[in-house]
């Protein structure tokens, strides 16, 4: 049997439609100024109860989120204005997800590529052979710039003023 617990007291749902409200003709009596006369109401929907605020002053919140009209899922956390309450749905029905079971993980066996493994990539791979020319032009590079920081280096010190 569902059950919407407030304050501690278990209201057991067993009505199509429950209303909720500080009035004294509500199916269950919330007596706390926070809380409008008639608050929100409570309807059967399949297996379920779907919860709908009456245009309460103070609103009604489903785990922390404002709502209007929503269906209650289990252990949601309801607030009718200053009031706390828990949505615990029938016991045969919804439970809550068990406890994830622990897998262990086995290293491979062997970690060495099949032989009938081709390279799936779209990019063709790089050639490894070593160019003489490429590698003589990066020399040839590297050491003009070196020429040119070293007169730059010169220039200036020519131009420095006596210490």
């Amino acid at each position: 049997m569902p059950k919407l617990i407030i304050s501690g007291t278990a209201h057991e749902l067993t009505e199509e439609l429950i209303t909720i409200g500080r009035a004294p003709d509500n199916a269950i009596v919330i007596d706390d100024p926070s809380v409008s006369s008639r608050h929100a109401q409570l309807e059967l929907s399949g297996e379920t109860y779907r919860l709908k605020d009456l245009e309460s002053t103070n609103g009604t919140r489903v785990n922390g989120i404002p709502v209007t009209e929503t269906v209650l899922r289990f252990d949601d956390r309801i607030r009718f204005g200053g009031v706390e309450a828990r949505f615990e749905p029938d016991t045969r029905g919804s439970q809550p997800l068990p406890q994830p079971e622990k897998i262990e993980a086995k290293p491979a066996e062997s970690s060495a590529v099949p032989v009938d493994f081709t390279n799936a990539s779209p990019f063709p791979r790089r050639n490894r052979e070593h160019d003489p020319l490429r590698a003589a032009i990066f020399v040839a590079a590297g050491v003009a710039l070196l020429a040119f920081l070293g007169s730059m280096i010169a220039v200036l010190m020519m131009s420095a003023p006596a210490l």
